[in-house]
């Protein structure tokens, strides 16, 4: 388990430190995005690797590990989103946004913790492309979700749908970083 929570702990240090110079780039420009949006924009990510996955073969340079970067980044932009709402403006700093950024990769990092030790990492038997076919369903569901403007019965909510989109990303990036 430690090994794992090390190689959790540098995948999300590797999406942290793009994150922050896409910060640098464009400050908070997310910030605008309703969460909807965000859901979206996960999806394109999500899709993509798919494609790549059943294509084995890409048009643009980029494949599939910057894409779960991608999504790992978004869905804590998402979760700041959740907690915040979309503001009209880039209204938040650097620094404002890399605190929001740790507070959830810990949370995310606490919740993979606990799924490991309930599930005793069976992530590590299961292929990248199935993570991709989670990753989507778990976007299915959000888009559901939010078309109840968040009412759920009985199911979580959308901020659990981005933790695990979150981890399951974070699998795939291990996977991809350290092999098995």
């Amino acid at each position: 388990m430690k090994d794992t929570n090390k190689q959790f702990e540098h995948v999300i240090s590797m999406c942290r430190d793009l994150f922050a110079k896409k910060l640098q780039d464009y400050g908070a420009a997310w910030r605008i995005m309703r969460p909807s949006s965000v859901t979206d924009q996960i999806y394109i990510k999500a899709n993509r690797i798919r494609s790549i996955e059943i294509k084995g073969v890409t048009m643009i340079s980029e494949g599939i590990r910057p894409e779960f970067m991608a999504i790992v980044n978004y869905g804590i932009i998402g979760l700041i989103q959740l907690e915040h709402g979309y503001a009209e403006t880039d209204d938040m700093s650097v620094e404002e946004a890399l605190d929001y950024y740790d507070k959830y990769a810990k949370m995310a990092l606490d919740l993979m913790i606990a799924k490991n030790h309930d599930y005793d990492e069976a992530w590590r038997s299961m292929r990248i492309s199935s993570y991709t076919d989670l990753i989507l369903m778990k976007i299915y569901r959000t888009k559901q979700i939010e078309s109840h403007a968040g009412q759920t019965l009985v199911s979580e909510g959308i901020d659990a749908n981005y933790m695990d989109m979150i981890n399951y990303s974070v699998f795939g990036l291990i996977k991809l970083e350290f092999g098995k």
